[in-house]
């Protein structure tokens, strides 16, 4: 059947697809691929794979694993948004808590779709990306406001966010942080800045002061 209209929109949508399982990056490239004007052009199964392909092939998305083994997908997206800032980053991730997806945007993500949903939602998702737009699932995205509207509210009696509560809760427990990095899929250099926040903010200067206010808080109610 002939075109009609003019070429300019002729270039596909191009995707560099980001899993460390094989065989979820082939059910992403024949999704992807099956949808008219969008083209898988590469694919990575780590962090470091991804930022290199995604510096030779500059594609239109990248579409980014959360859990990843090296760097997560929060740093890889942090970087990308750094090095290469017309480079789109859809995260794609099992992880439905809103600090995931908070901190996912925070890293310069444009949009976040969970796995269990990705067969009804990524191809929707990558077009609303490429027009400049955000994607995040209406009810992930309607916890992650009702989640900040709560920690907005708490925020007078609760200096700490729950991200900086759980490292809390990790480094009384004894935790290094090379260890909080590895459970909470951070860097440890995150893990090092979340601890100054808190010791900052609630004016601790040793690890004993620091044990004390967790029990005193609850915060290692669920650790026995």
């Amino acid at each position: 059947m002939a075109k009609t209209g003019t070429s300019e929109k002729t270039k596909p949508l191009t995707v560099l697809v980001v899993d460390d399982h094989a065989v979820v990056r082939t059910g992403l490239k024949l999704l992807l691929n099956g949808e008219d004007q969008i083209e898988v052009v590469g694919e990575a199964g780590n962090g470091d794979e991804a930022l290199l392909r995604a510096r030779l092939l500059e594609p239109d998305i990248v579409l980014l694993d959360v859990v990843m083994p090296g760097k997560n997908g929060i740093e890889v997206a942090r970087e990308l948004h750094e090095s290469l800032p017309h480079v789109k980053v859809l995260m794609l991730s099992m992880q439905d808590d809103p600090t995931y997806v908070r901190e996912a945007f925070g890293a310069g993500a444009a949009g976040y779709v969970l796995k269990e949903a990705a067969d009804t939602e990524l191809v929707a998702a990558v077009r609303e990306v490429a027009r400049g737009g955000r994607y995040v699932h209406p009810e992930l995205g309607a916890r992650l406001a009702a989640a900040e509207a709560q920690a907005r509210a708490e925020a007078d009696s609760d200096p700490l966010s729950d991200r900086e509560r759980e490292v809390l809760r990790l480094l009384a427990l004894g935790h290094t942080n090379q260890e909080i990095a590895k459970m909470l899929y951070i860097s440890v250099r995150t893990a090092e800045t979340h601890r100054a926040h808190i010791m900052q903010k609630l004016r601790l200067s040793t690890r004993a002061e620091l044990v004390r206010y967790a029990l005193e808080h609850g915060l290692l109610a669920d650790a026995a």
